[in-house]
């Protein structure tokens, strides 16, 4: 290796002398100020390039030029069969016996034509998809066949921390022969997240057994409908017809109150309104004649620890079957609130997770996140308002859909 120096007035002047001589992807060892420039005379400043022979030693661009290469390479290779394509669609119409000959081998080889613009297109998306890794810093070494489904997950919102570890384990594991095909590579991570999240499968109660759940959770989040739904499910809509009763602690809100009453009575359920814990004690006891029993709370602001804490207190009071309490989230909450807000209701025994507000949004990946968090397992997705109907169990299945279905762009 050889240095070459080039030296000018400016800065400016003498890095066009490099690259008038030796291009734009030199290495530069060195530039400094020589002579500072004065009223009476000019300035120099000079640049020390590295050289082998007459030729320079060019910047390290390989993962870009080879990015760049592949892309001409597949636009061309494009370019070229949709010009074929739009070639045969514009032959000169020839007599009936020769069209009746050659429509077989024309539409074969349109049909051949399409099956290898599948193909490019499919190299177009990696490619598309691995920008990213090129344009950005990151501590993961991403293959480009695994950039479409790392684009898809990110866009979804699940964490980069998470994400990054589920895709250094896909990388691992998955076998070579699997990673020719973009639709392989789906599945395997799609199983690979199917068997993270945690599931609490729903179990009908048989006598003598009873349940009692508690639903607690931030204001708005849906508490009170989510309620008349599964009050609604357990009474009507299973393989066995249940005794419900509804429990309100949610004083505060007349509105609240009064809208559970409302589906108490066309459900024909009986429900007790609450206010201090002797009174809840007394409820519970005469409610206990029931399968389930649903105990709504007020809403409060996950800071409200006073709320919180009086919650608490109901739950110390002698009943007859342990109470679930059941921490009701909105999907449409961005991850850190999630975190912020489980973190601070956690100070009550949450035994599972339910969401609403799925209809809302197409990105579950805060959900899935949360998930692996707190390691506590969700059990119902509400999505939509219609009482009863729009409740479901949930499934990893409807999860992955607003994590992995997305096309794209």
């Amino acid at each position: 290796m050889k240095l070459k120096t080039f030296t000018a007035p400016s800065y400016t002047e003498a890095l066009n002398k490099v690259k008038a001589e030796l291009g734009d992807e030199v290495v530069i060892v060195s530039s400094k100020e020589i002579k500072r420039k004065t009223l009476g005379s000019s300035g120099l400043y000079e640049i020390v390039v590295a050289i082998e022979g007459n030729k320079p030693i060019k910047k390290k661009y390989e993962k870009k030029n080879n990015y760049n290469n592949k892309m001409n390479d597949v636009m061309l290779k494009l370019s070229s069969a949709a010009k074929e394509i739009n070639t045969l669609s514009k032959k000169p119409t020839a007599s009936v016996d020769e069209n009746y000959v050659k429509s077989v081998k024309n539409n074969n080889e349109i049909i051949q034509l399409k099956e290898e613009i599948n193909k490019i297109a499919d190299t177009l998306k990696y490619l598309q998809a691995s920008v990213w890794n090129i344009n950005k810093k990151n501590n993961l070494e991403l293959p480009p066949e695994f950039s479409e489904i790392y684009s898809l997950a990110k866009a979804s919102g699940i964490t980069i921390n998470y994400l990054n570890e589920i895709m250094k384990l896909t990388i691992k594991y998955m076998p070579l022969k699997m990673r020719k095909s973009r639709s392989a590579i789906k599945r395997y991570f799609h199983t690979l997240l199917k068997k993270m999240i945690p599931i609490r499968i729903e179990r009908e109660i048989k006598a003598p057994h009873k349940k009692i759940m508690m639903f607690i959770g931030p204001t708005g989040v849906g508490k009170t409908t989510t309620i008349a739904k599964l009050a609604a499910r357990y009474a009507y809509k299973q393989n066995s017809r249940h005794k419900v009763g509804i429990i309100t602690l949610d004083t505060y809100r007349i509105g609240a109150v009064e809208q559970l009453m409302t589906y108490a009575k066309m459900m024909k359920l009986p429900i007790e309104t609450v206010v201090d814990p002797n009174d809840f004690e007394e409820a519970l006891d005469v409610l206990r004649h029931n399968d389930y029993i649903l105990i709504d709370t007020v809403g409060s602001s996950q800071h409200d620890r006073e709320k919180i804490e009086k919650l608490s207190s109901f739950l110390r009071v002698n009943t007859f079957a342990e109470i679930n309490i059941n921490l009701v989230l909105s999907a449409i909450t961005k991850y850190e609130d999630l975190v912020d807000i489980y973190n601070n209701f956690s100070v009550l025994p949450i035994d599972t997770l339910i969401f609403t507000k799925l209809d809302e949004t197409k990105t579950y990946g805060n959900i899935f996140s949360l998930l692996l968090d707190t390691k506590k397992p969700v059990s119902y997705f509400s999505i939509g308002q219609e009482v009863p109907d729009d409740l479901m169990e949930a499934n990893t299945e409807y999860l992955l859909k607003g994590i992995l279905e997305k096309e794209f762009n």
